[in-house]
């Protein structure tokens, strides 16, 4: 058969399997079937489009996937925990499979039941996003096995950079720097101090097969390296299975810098540049830009350089980062490979105006990269700010909870959200808290971070305490707007990004207190809506001969305050802060009103005046706290609560309570009857992807403990009673 004839067939095999044809860069389907018409086989050049994929992630990642595949015409499939049954990924694609209970190891570590799903599904290949399977050989293995495409690089890359002392290895003989350190086979506790000493103190120990900020511990002497390297050891068996640590001469003041790579089928290898990923809490990132600032030029493009020699040197396909340190002198050591899409992502794609998802289902269908690196270019400056469910100011721990009020910030060409959650959506405890990455863009820093300021101020959120304010705090400080950035960013600015509050204004209180009597009004008229002359659904406060009083008290950031209201009769009235009688010569009075209304989403909008300044702002009240959102950012009252409820909330007995979320319990440390002091560790437990030890609130003697060892813990429940 001639060339026109074996075109006729490959069409029509692509037609019959409902695959749209696509052939690769600077190509065309004639040319290229020629070439190997004479020799009866089929041209590898010829890049047959998956139609369907199986997402196997969840939450943010899996829908940022879906959009994608569904703008490239792939249908997708979900794979589901019973906790994520109604979650946002599931409703978003074509069809989705539930593949066990909420524990990531009985649902989405679960290779055979996600195997299953993809040939049930007619699945040709699966995206593993980040997390979970996305750096498992085995899973890439299985999927070579049993014909799906892994849409990742080959497992043989994983396995090189997935152990730390080979990849190490590996970078020195491929001329990419490395960190001086100990990679060495023998791991007993003597020999591993002796090297330790001779790189001289400090230095970091690292998982041999860690990531994600697990199994790495920063050794300051001599004296603390015993239970540091026990630490180390525990936290690496339980994470990755495997206690073998190394050890690495510790960078002072690093910053962490890495580069998205691109390879190809064919032996293309590209970079997108650098990001600075060096704003990190227990070693995980918060915030990210791209490019790094205040990085010399020849430094950014030696380093890019280098990333692309280790891609090449594992024959790497597909999405991929390096990771380097880079010290005060801008020298740069490889750190590690990360073998998947990264979370920010999205800021390389802001200043490239590249898909890396689209890149990484071409790729895996066989076709080039999509641009050479002559053709690659970047513009302007870009922030990813990752919004967590945590609260800062107790250590960032998690905070689940409902998502009871979400609004985001309006998406538009340079501002992005990509979320996995919706209004009403549970933040659980099985999962990372992750609500969303925030991405801006700008033509320059400076603008890039303003954008950034201004879309955290419009972020609302209600139901579980956030970062975002922690967050404006970062994006407002000196140091970080003069990019000057390193890994201990957060302990150095510890004082100025985690104060107290600063009180609210007499605008903020009267504010306050005008959503909460417009409040009033909406749920008395509501309650009254089928009877218009019911005396209840009149809250004007209208009197004969005299005009209604009364005095209004607020808790907020741990004082309170009161605001004195006059109502004029007739839906409005006049406020006066701090308790000053309204009819005080010199008193603050204001003349106010205000009502509601209800949006398209169900949120409550405040709109009305105080004096002569307009008031507009989203009212969320849960509970006992009224949130108040405006475009100013957000701020939340606590309405103050009858005397014999805080009595009984403040008699909480002699007990050590778990944390607010559901956890494990790793070790107890203490028996009935012990005494111990003040700060003691009783017990250590674990959830939401932490260890934490649970203290001794006073001096006292254990009198019960009502958990054991590998329990399962329920949100703050007694753990210990004491006795005096």
């Amino acid at each position: 058969a001639g060339p026109g004839a074996l075109h006729c067939l490959v069409m029509f095999a692509a037609l019959l399997s409902h695959r749209p044809l696509r052939t690769c860069r600077s190509s065309s389907v004639s040319v290229l079937l020629s070439r190997n018409a004479g020799s009866g086989g089929r041209d590898s050049n010829v890049c047959v489009m998956f139609d369907k994929i199986l997402v196997a992630n969840r939450g943010e990642i899996a829908a940022r996937v879906m959009r994608t595949a569904r703008r490239m015409g792939i249908r997708s499939v979900a794979v589901y925990s019973e906790a994520d049954r109604n979650s946002m990924h599931v409703a978003m694609a074509d069809e989705a499979h539930c593949i066990g209970p909420p524990p990531a190891n009985e649902s989405y570590l679960r290779q055979d039941k996600i195997m299953e799903v993809a040939k049930a599904t007619g699945a040709q290949a699966i995206h593993p996003g980040y997390g979970f399977l996305s750096e498992n050989k085995n899973f890439a293995e299985l999927c070579q096995r049993e014909g799906v495409e892994f849409i990742g690089p080959p497992s043989s890359a994983i396995e090189k950079m997935g152990i730390k002392r080979v990849s190490k290895k590996i970078m020195s003989e491929s001329s990419v720097p490395i960190v001086p350190g100990y990679f060495g086979q023998d791991q007993s506790d003597e020999r591993l101090k002796e090297e330790a000493v001779k790189l001289g103190f400090p230095v970091m120990l690292k998982a041999d097969l860690g990531g994600g900020g697990k199994g790495m511990r920063t050794v300051s002497n001599a004296g603390e390296f015993q239970t540091l390297l026990e630490a180390c050891r525990s936290e690496s068996l339980k994470s990755f299975s495997d206690d073998k640590v190394m050890v690495e001469k510790f960078v002072v003041h690093p910053r962490h810098v890495e580069v998205q790579v691109f390879g190809d089928k064919r032996g293309n290898t590209v970079h997108l540049f650098e990001r600075d990923c060096s704003v990190q809490r227990r070693h995980q990132k918060v915030i990210e830009e791209a490019p790094a600032p205040g990085l010399r030029e020849e430094v950014k493009r030696e380093m890019c350089l280098a990333a692309v020699r280790a891609a090449k040197a594992v024959g790497y396909v597909g999405a991929g980062t390096v990771e380097f340190i880079v010290d005060a002198d801008q020298n740069f050591y490889f750190m590690e490979m990360n073998t998947r899409l990264q979370v920010e992502h999205p800021v390389t794609e802001m200043i490239t105006g590249a898909d890396l998802v689209e890149w990484q289902l071409r790729v895996a269908a066989g076709e080039e990269v999509p641009l050479g690196q002559e053709q690659l270019r970047h513009t302007g400056h870009a922030f990813e700010a990752r919004i967590y469910a945590e609260d800062p100011d107790k250590n960032f721990i998690p905070s689940p909870g409902i998502l009871k009020h979400l609004q985001a910030p309006r998406p538009q060409g340079v501002v992005r959200i990509d979320t996995g959650v919706r209004q009403g959506d549970e933040v659980t405890t099985f999962y990372d808290p992750l609500i969303a990455k925030l991405v801006v863009w700008g033509d320059n820093r400076s603008l890039a971070l303003k954008r950034m300021k201004e879309a955290l101020l419009q972020y609302q959120v209600a139901g579980v305490r956030t970062n975002i304010g922690f967050l404006e705090r970062v994006c407002s400080n000196q140091s970080f707007q003069q990019g000057d950035v390193h890994t201990g960013f957060i302990p150095q600015h510890e004082k100025e990004l985690f104060s107290s509050p600063a009180p609210l204004t007499e605008f903020q209180r009267k504010q306050a207190v005008l959503a909460l009597l417009a409040l009033e009004n909406w749920t008395s008229t509501a309650s009254t809506e089928n009877d218009h002359y019911s005396p209840f659904s009149d809250c004007s406060g209208a009197r004969l001969n005299l005009h209604h009083h009364r005095r209004v008290t607020f808790n907020a950031q741990g004082s309170s305050f009161d605001v004195d209201v006059s109502y004029d009769g007739q839906g409005g009235f006049e406020l006066t802060c701090d308790g000053s009688e309204p009819e005080k010569e010199g008193a603050m009075m204001e003349p106010a009103r205000g009502r509601l209304s209800q949006g398209e989403d169900g949120n409550l909008l405040l709109s009305g005046f105080i004096g002569d300044r307009m008031v507009s702002a989203n009212l969320a009240l849960l509970d006992q706290t009224l949130h108040i959102f405006t475009l100013d950012g957000g701020y939340e009252v606590e309405l103050p609560k009858a005397s014999f409820i805080t009595a009984k909330e403040a008699d909480v007995g002699d007990v050590a309570r778990s944390p607010a979320y559901s956890t494990t319990v790793n070790k107890v440390l203490v028996r009935p009857g012990d005494k111990v002091s003040k700060g003691s560790v009783l017990i250590t437990v674990e959830g939401m992807k932490m260890e934490t030890n649970i203290l001794a609130t006073k001096d006292c003697v254990i009198k019960e403990l009502l958990f054991r060892e590998k329990d399962t813990v329920p949100a703050n429940s007694t753990l210990v009673e004491f006795e005096e």
